[in-house]
């Protein structure tokens, strides 16, 4: 719900009027106050319409926005990175198709922070 996301994950109320729940403004502000609330090294998000209502102009149902912020030196700002699909199917594989990107993507972001970890600071 938007009253989680802004009281849980400090989504700004004025991204959520001037974006949308699904959103990659969003979704980014998610995972980085999942980050910033927890002594995770990694958090990730995950907003969508996965139907089999609630689409709405320009956002059809299988539009998923995902973030990923991970964990950075102390004193600096994390690492936060956003994307946004528009997955087929009904609610339950568009549901499944996200649950997996957004897992799969985490795995990625951590091995290319640990294979290269100058580069992972900069992103």
């Amino acid at each position: 719900s938007n009253d989680a996301k802004r009281e849980l994950l400090g989504v700004g109320g004025h991204t959520l009027e001037r974006h949308g729940a699904v959103s990659e403004p969003t979704a980014r502000e998610m995972a980085a106050g999942a980050l910033a609330a927890s002594r995770a090294h990694l958090a990730l998000s995950v907003t969508g319409i996965a139907g089999p209502g609630g689409a709405v102009p320009g956002k059809p149902v299988g539009t998923v926005c995902f973030g990923w912020a991970l964990a950075a030196a102390p004193g600096a700002a994390p690492a936060v990175r956003t994307e946004t699909l528009h997955l087929p199917g009904d609610r339950v594989q568009v549901r499944l198709a996200a649950a997996r990107h957004a897992v799969g993507q985490a795995v990625r972001m951590v091995r290319d922070a640990v294979s290269n970890p100058s580069a992972s600071a900069k992103n």
